[in-house]
C-alpha cells in the first residue's frame, strides 16, 4: 500500500459518517418539500423559494456525498485523488459562484441569506479545491483540507435547512 491509499483507509469513517449525514439530510429535505405542500403555501411562490433556497441545499448536500464516494474508490494515485475532489470542488465553485453574481441574487429575501446560501459555500468549495491541490504535496494536509471543506458544507446546509424550516413553521398555512 502507498503513503495516499493508507491515509485514505484512515479516512475512510470519516467518509463513511459524512456522506451517511449528507444522504440523511437530502432525505429531510424532501419531507420538508412534503410539509410546505401541505401547509398549502403558494404554488407560485413556494416554486420560486424552492429553487432558490432548497435546490443549493441540495447541491451542497450531493457534493457531501459525491466527494466521500468519490475518495472511497480503491487504488488512488494522487493525481486520481486530487482530480476528483478538484471536479466537486471546481464545479461547486462555478455554481456558487454564480448565485452570487448571477440573477438569483434578486430572489434573496435578504443579503445575509444570499452570503449564507452561496458565500460560505463558496468558501468551503474552494477548502476543497486547496484540499485537493496540496494533496499532491502534502497528503495528510490536503485531506484535512477536504475534509474541513466536506464538514463546511454540511454545517452550511444545516444551517440554511433549518432557516427554511423554521421559515415554513412561523408561517401560517396558505401563507408565505
Amino acid at each position: 500500500m502507498n503513503e495516499l491509499e493508507l491515509l485514505l483507509e484512515r479516512w475512510a469513517n470519516f467518509y463513511l459518517i459524512t456522506s451517511a449525514a449528507a444522504a440523511t439530510l437530502i432525505g429531510l429535505l424532501f419531507v420538508i418539500i412534503t410539509l410546505a405542500a401541505e401547509r398549502r403555501v403558494k404554488v407560485v411562490e413556494a416554486a420560486a423559494k424552492i429553487r432558490v433556497y432548497l435546490t443549493p441545499t441540495v447541491v451542497y448536500f450531493a457534493s457531501v456525498l459525491l466527494a466521500a464516494a468519490l475518495l472511497t474508490f480503491p487504488n488512488h494515485t494522487r493525481l486520481t485523488a486530487t482530480l476528483c475532489i478538484c471536479l466537486v470542488g471546481v464545479v461547486g465553485l462555478v455554481y456558487s459562484g454564480s448565485i452570487l453574481i448571477g440573477g438569483d441574487k434578486k430572489n434573496y429575501d435578504e443579503w445575509r441569506d444570499l452570503i449564507a446560501h452561496a458565500g460560505f459555500p463558496f468558501a468551503a468549495y474552494g477548502l476543497l479545491v486547496w484540499g485537493a491541490v496540496l494533496l499532491l504535496h502534502d497528503t495528510q494536509r490536503g485531506l484535512t483540507f477536504v475534509a474541513a471543506g466536506m464538514l463546511s458544507l454540511l454545517v452550511v446546509g444545516i444551517r440554511n435547512l433549518w432557516a427554511v424550516a423554521i421559515g415554513l413553521v412561523s408561517t401560517g398555512p396558505g401563507r408565505h
